[in-house]
């Protein structure tokens, strides 16, 4: 059976140009067709890709050099229609989206040509684009939260947890730009495009975000990409990729990943045509950011985490530390599935004449001279780097030890400002409890109830199986890393651990499996933790049932049932009374403002209904998105106790 990931990656372009040649007659099939592809048998032979598209054995050929088909005569069908048939649209849509920037990325950082930042992918310590406001006058509510009725104004983090990147930039870093300078008329055009591709999409929902729509969404990012707006086309690329995700049913999918891209699109595109200066930069973001010499450097392997993205790249990627405290990685990502992303770690790293694994790094250390560096800490592999294996050290010995003495506080607020995101913590598990997602671990960070969850789903991964096993370690108290999540509550995704029965070792757990036998006997369990389960669940309930959620439930359900959803009639007018009685009057007014855009129609003189006013909609579940995330950002740092 053809899965997306048995197909090689497809550039946006080539499946916007493939589906815009269909007739009319043929794009109202195309979703049909997509489903029955998906039911055919894949070959592979070097780089061709053969689908065999109907009972007579016709096949339709991909041909992707590197693993990207970055045209549209590279897809070939045999059956008697071609090339003006269904199955090479259908092949497109149903392929990953390729990241051009990202693949070339990977296949030439050997030179240090450049480092992708369009988007600040999580697994690659991407830095999130932040920018200084526009002088918009800010109030607070009762909560001492920022009041964001003018949040399409003002710039900054999207608030969004860990998603795939997808940058999709055309080339180096943009000179910084005059003070007022504005955007140009491709660029405007380009956003507006944006803009009215996802706001369809808004409209439309989850379920009618078909094939057609997402193909305009991604004619969109093509036009953006050439325009010079990387951010904005990596985060269209970002919607039609978690679009797909939710539409095959994906168990990885999040629709908080979906309405966090949704926001980034929306907000970067709204922002384009007003921003000058250094607002614009921001917005436009970078493209391939360039690798600088860094001297010399001694380094210490802290962890390894597999990579495995919807955009069908997959690898490992290894954090290591200098004496400083200065996070580096090393990353071998390539196209390629879950098999990839296991197998990665095993690889040599891709750095000097060094034969050390992945898995070994993370253990050991590095002596590099002639070292290479991005603005995003990774290093390069360019022909003049060289490196050895060095000794590396314990999480609990110097230099590493004293990652783990920042503050927690001071830890989360530069992970909020947009840094690398990682968390230094010492836990002592209390235990485990079941949410929607799947099960979730308890533990006491100084006091703080803390929720521990996987750091992926995939179940060729160990990330799921080994939280469950530790979750049984109660008592233990453990040195963890772990990647912040933005949440009312304190909440991060656990990537690797000491291990439980200590012994001076750690478990990276992507890649390592716990046993049983892994784990400590009750007696040698150090039950210190004030927090009994129920009382640790009882403490981020109480923060889940904050009457904010009534305006980020109808976020959710606009992104997943579409406009129409929001118009159906009922007593909103409680939820906006209830926001307002609890201090949150901000809130209430953008939720009715939300809903007021959703049941808007207007008719003509004949009194026939006009097409709905999907910018509307879009501008006012883009204020209510930005205001959330906002809140929840405050709300995140007072629950670490900042």
């Amino acid at each position: 059976m053809s899965t997306e990931r048995d197909l090689p990656a497809v550039a946006p372009a080539v499946t916007a140009e493939l589906v815009a040649a269909l007739s009319p007659r043929l794009r109202k099939r195309l979703d049909a067709g997509i489903a029955k592809l998906a039911d055919r048998p894949v070959t592979r032979d070097g780089d061709t890709v053969r689908v065999t598209v109907d009972d007579e054995g016709s096949e339709l050929e991909l041909h992707a050099p590197g693993g990207v088909v970055a045209d549209a005569a590279a897809i070939r069908c045999g059956c008697l229609l071609a090339p003006d048939c269904l199955h090479r649209a259908a092949a497109a849509s149903a392929a990953p989206v390729a990241d051009m920037t990202e693949a070339e990325e990977h296949t030439e950082d050997t030179g240090d040509t450049g480092d992708t930042g369009a988007s600040g992918d999580t697994r690659d310590t991407g830095v999130a684009q932040s920018t200084a406001g526009t002088g918009t006058t800010k109030t607070r509510d009762a909560t001492g939260t920022p009041d964001t009725t003018s949040a399409l104004n003002t710039t900054g983090s999207t608030g969004s947890t860990e998603t795939a990147s997808q940058p999709t930039p055309v080339s180096g870093t943009p000179a910084a730009p005059a003070p007022d300078e504005s955007a140009a008329p491709p660029q405007l055009a380009a956003a507006h495009a944006v803009f009215d591709a996802v706001a369809a999409v808004l409209d439309a929902g989850t379920d009618g975000s078909g094939a057609v729509l997402q193909a305009e969404l991604l004619r969109a990012a093509h036009s953006a990409r050439l325009a010079g707006l990387p951010r904005a086309a990596a985060a269209a690329v970002s919607v039609v990729t978690a679009l797909r995700a939710a539409r095959a049913a994906d168990p990885a999918f999040r629709l908080a990943e979906l309405v966090g891209a949704v926001s980034e699109a929306l907000f970067v595109a709204h922002r384009v045509p007003h921003a000058t200066g250094a607002e614009l930069a921001g917005l436009r973001g970078t493209a391939r950011q360039p690798y600088t010499p860094d001297g010399s450097l001694r380094l210490f392997g802290l962890f390894s985490e597999p990579v495995l993205t919807a955009s069908g790249h997959a690898g490992a990627v290894t954090w290591t530390a200098d004496a400083a405290g200065r996070l580096y990685t090393v990353s071998d990502v390539a196209p390629g599935g879950a098999g990839r992303a296991v197998g990665a770690a095993d690889r040599a790293v891709r750095i000097g004449d060094t034969t050390l694994t992945h898995r070994e790094l993370a253990r050991a250390g590095l002596a590099v001279s002639g070292a290479t560096v991005s603005p995003t800490g990774r290093l390069g592999a360019g022909a003049a780097v060289r490196a050895v294996r060095a000794s590396g050290v314990e999480w609990r010995a110097d230099p590493l030890d004293g990652l783990w003495a920042v503050p927690v506080a001071e830890q989360v607020g530069r992970a909020l400002a947009g840094g690398h995101g990682l968390l230094f913590l010492e836990v002592t598990l209390v235990g485990a409890v079941r949410e929607a997602a799947g099960d979730c671990l308890l533990a006491d960070c100084g006091g703080v109830p803390l929720r521990l969850t996987a750091a992926h789903d995939h179940p060729a991964l160990p990330h799921r199986d080994n939280l469950r096993l530790l979750a049984a370690a109660r008592g233990s108290r453990l040195r963890v890393v772990a990647r912040l999540a933005a949440a009312p509550h304190a909440r991060a995704q656990l990537l690797a651990t000491e291990h439980p029965k200590g012994a001076g070792s750690r478990v990276d757990l992507g890649l390592d499996r716990l046993q049983r036998a892994d784990l400590p006997a009750p007696a040698q369990a150090s039950a210190t933790s004030p927090l009994s389960p129920s009382a640790a669940g009882e403490a981020v309930r109480a923060s889940d049932e904050a009457p904010l959620h009534l305006l980020r439930r109808r976020i959710e359900q606009a992104v997943s049932g579409g406009r129409r959803v929001l118009a159906f009639p009922g007593d909103s007018a409680a939820d906006v009374r209830r926001l307002h009685r609890h201090g949150l009057g901000t809130a209430g007014d953008i939720l009715d403002e939300l809903l007021a855009a959703a049941a808007e129609r207007s008719r003509d003189v004949f009194g026939r209904l006009l097409p709905a006013d999907t910018g509307r909609f879009a501008r006012a579940w883009l204020a209510a998105g930005r205001y959330t995330d906002e809140v929840d950002r405050v709300l995140c740092a007072a629950a670490w106790g900042g």
